[in-house]
């Protein structure tokens, strides 16, 4: 398994860091929409369809109004907007469960939700590329979210009594949610003091940035609970050693697009 999982990683990672770094315009959107295509189809399966040809048929609608977002960027803002309230949503879904599943239970309300989850990501990402560090921008949300992975691991494993929420994900702990924080944290001081911040601008940062760990951490469990529900451990096999796209992918889901939100709230 860990042969496999480096061997995917050496291969994933410079066509990521191409991707992300060498298009753009609709060359970028077209790359994060077969990204965001790959999870619709993986999240039809999540939502209770085993059948490829529904599955196909999701991922094909998905594709189709990832198109009509590009091509409409006036919708931006509604879709930004949508995902802000369902993270909300799912933040209180996440807490209840499994009392919670009663309320998204069908097929339909679960691939309504796949929509919440992933056209937003693509919206988020096309948006932060248009700023004028739109490429490190991109990065500096990833590094926050990988940093809080990292963070919470150690510390989970170290400190982690009080689980933070079991009928989902028993082996997180809100021990490690803050060791999480604390990591991402540092680094904002540490990336704030590089580009000489002002006390106002380091401020804003760190609050944008504890946002943004615990949003992610609000998408990694989102996705497990709906794997529990559906009773998988990956969302698929695509990714040998790593799972599936949405495995990879869950805390950025959030993250991404409530990121693009903090930027827009925090332009001049």
């Amino acid at each position: 398994m860990l042969k496999q999982r480096i061997i995917t990683a050496l291969i994933l990672l410079p066509i990521a860091l191409c991707g992300f770094f060498l298009l753009e315009g609709s060359g970028f959107a077209l790359f994060i929409g077969l990204v965001v295509t790959l999870g619709a189809w993986e999240w039809a399966r999540l939502a209770g369809f085993t059948e490829q040809p529904i599955r196909v048929a999701y991922a094909a609608v998905v594709a189709l109004m990832l198109f009509v977002m590009h091509i409409l960027p006036g919708l931006a803002p509604w879709v930004l907007g949508a995902s802000v309230l369902w993270w909300g949503v799912a933040t209180y879904l996440v807490l209840t469960y499994p009392r919670s599943s009663e309320r998204w239970s069908s097929a339909a309300t679960k691939l309504v939700i796949g929509l919440l989850i992933l056209l937003p990501a693509w919206q988020g990402l096309v948006q932060i590329k248009q700023y004028p560090l739109g490429n490190w921008l991109i990065m500096a949300v990833m590094v926050l979210v990988w940093g809080a992975d990292i963070g919470a691991y150690f510390s989970g494993r170290a400190f982690g009594k009080r689980k933070l929420a079991p009928q989902v994900s028993p082996g997180k702990s809100w021990e490690g949610v803050y060791g999480g924080l604390a990591l991402s944290l540092v680094i904002t001081v540490i990336v704030g003091l590089v580009r000489d911040w002002t006390v106002a601008e380091l401020f804003k940062g760190l609050i944008g940035a504890a946002i943004i760990v615990f949003i992610s951490v609000v998408g990694d469990l989102t996705e497990s609970m709906f794997k529990r529900q559906s009773g998988v451990k990956d969302s698929s096999n695509l990714l040998p050693g790593h799972g599936g796209v949405l495995d990879r992918i869950d805390s950025l889901t959030a993250a991404i697009p409530v990121f693009a939100v903090l930027l827009w709230m925090a332009a001049p």
